[in-house]
């Protein structure tokens, strides 16, 4: 069912890809983006997309010094005169400029505020809702966010990742608790370690996925906050939720020379099952072994994931 909002949205897309010049070229150049795909495991597929476009976000600087010497890119003060938003609640829907998806959107705070999610969830859920044809989706500080300063949320439209689809026939899917309203899975043999939530009960849903965050906090006691990505959609009269708990930002290869580097940040769309490689050289190099390689290097310790079900099965 389309709402106001997704009209609105709609629109927005529409006018900015006509009258930005810069957001005109960029999805213009969507149409040359390739791409190939790799079969890893059963209901494992990772797609390879060399994008050329999104080098400034994948390799950019996101250390402390970096971020104060240069002005934000999502203060409404800073944002190009092309600009335009639609507006909802505290934040900004704007057209990201720089695509992975056909459409492609940027939903920063209104306040310059930090990427933190602690008390967000919920507006995740309301923007899902009133965005039904998009996924929305959270970057943490240090898992693919680009402004670890200003807390935002992206979106792109659903159907361009695997895991949308993967999630519904996956043989090593396991329900760890189903109450008021409420379920949550795990996916086993997947690369990444991965929590789906799902239901029509948003206060259920957020009280376990706090339990969890709570738990990953404990854990990763070092940072800001513990480090995850999340996916997050309105299907149907319910919420799914796609939770990837991890404990490394980039892999080795990002950081190696000459022929070892892979300019690779795995964020959620990445999770989610399409790799963003702005290097054709990356583009071709990556294959199976590559990919299994820099997941476990990122996803959350083997040793971490039983103690993260357990949570829940406590609950049952």
């Amino acid at each position: 069912m389309k709402t106001r909002l997704q009209d609105d949205v709609n629109h927005l897309i529409d006018e900015q890809v006509v009258n930005w010049p810069l957001a005109r070229q960029n999805y213009d150049g969507l149409k040359e983006v390739k791409t190939r795909s790799l079969e890893l495991l059963a209901c494992t597929e990772m797609r390879v997309q060399f994008n050329p476009g999104r080098i400034k976000s994948s390799a950019a600087k996101v250390d402390a010094k970096s971020i104060k010497e240069r002005k934000c890119f999502l203060c409404q003060e800073n944002l190009p005169p092309e600009q335009n938003s639609v507006l909802f609640k505290d934040y900004l829907i704007l057209v990201n400029p720089f695509p992975i998806f056909p459409r492609h959107l940027t939903i920063p705070h209104v306040q310059h505020t930090d990427q933190l999610i602690s008390g967000r969830i919920s507006d995740m859920m309301m923007l899902a809702r009133e965005l039904p044809d998009f996924v929305i989706f959270y970057n943490g500080p240090k898992c693919g966010a680009s402004a670890p300063d200003h807390f935002h949320f992206q979106a792109g439209n659903k159907g361009f990742m695997p895991i949308e689809e993967e999630f519904l026939f996956h043989p090593r899917k396991s329900l760890l608790t189903d109450r008021n309203g409420a379920r949550v899975f795990s996916i086993e043999n997947y690369l990444r370690k991965t929590l789906v939530f799902e239901g029509e009960n948003l206060d259920e849903i957020e009280s376990l996925f706090s339990k969890v965050y709570r738990f990953l906090d404990a854990i990763q006691k070092d940072e800001e906050e513990p480090m995850l990505n999340i996916l997050c959609s309105w299907e149907n009269g319910f919420w799914r939720l796609f939770v990837f708990p991890r404990r490394g930002h980039r892999p080795r290869q990002f950081f190696a020379r000459g022929e070892a580097q892979i300019v690779l940040s795995p964020a959620s769309v990445d999770f989610g099952g399409v790799l963003i490689t702005p290097r054709e050289e990356d583009f071709n190099k990556l294959d199976e072994h590559l990919v299994k390689d820099i997941f476990e290097q990122v996803t959350l310790f083997d040793s971490d994931w039983p103690l993260v079900k357990r949570i829940f099965k406590k609950l049952i």
